[in-house]
């Protein structure tokens, strides 16, 4: 499956930003599906997933109850809503993909990434 996230930028803390991440290849919407980001300076971190069918979800602590993960399997897209983002969400943002089994909540467990898309959010 190849990726391709979009929808980065700069934003005000606060505002909103919705990131998306396209898949095509075969059977693209049969993948459970991550966001990962990677702030300058730091490790990269798993911040959210989604399974193939969107029923299960999880949330990495850093963002649980302000960004939320969905998906548009008849576009082959998965989403990441930023609701009141912060500084310290600036990052560069990758979509990652994987089919093992169950939704995993760690990078390491995906196959697939596609480039990264910047946020930036200031103050």
């Amino acid at each position: 499956v190849q990726l391709q996230a979009s929808g980065g930028g700069q934003v005000q803390a606060g505002d909103s930003l919705r990131l998306s991440c396209a898949a095509s290849g075969r059977a693209a919407s049969s993948y459970d599906m991550g966001w990962s980001r990677q702030a300058p300076g730091k490790e990269r971190e798993f911040v959210a997933g989604i399974s193939w069918d969107g029923g299960s979800t999880y949330y990495g602590r850093s963002v649980k109850g302000r960004f939320t993960v969905s998906r548009d399997n008849a576009k082959n897209t998965v989403y990441l809503q930023m609701n009141s983002p912060k500084p310290e969400d600036t990052a560069v943002y990758y979509c990652a993909a994987q089919r093992k089994g169950g939704l995993q909540v760690r990078e390491s467990q995906y196959d697939s990434w596609g480039q990264g898309t910047l946020v930036t959010v200031s103050s």
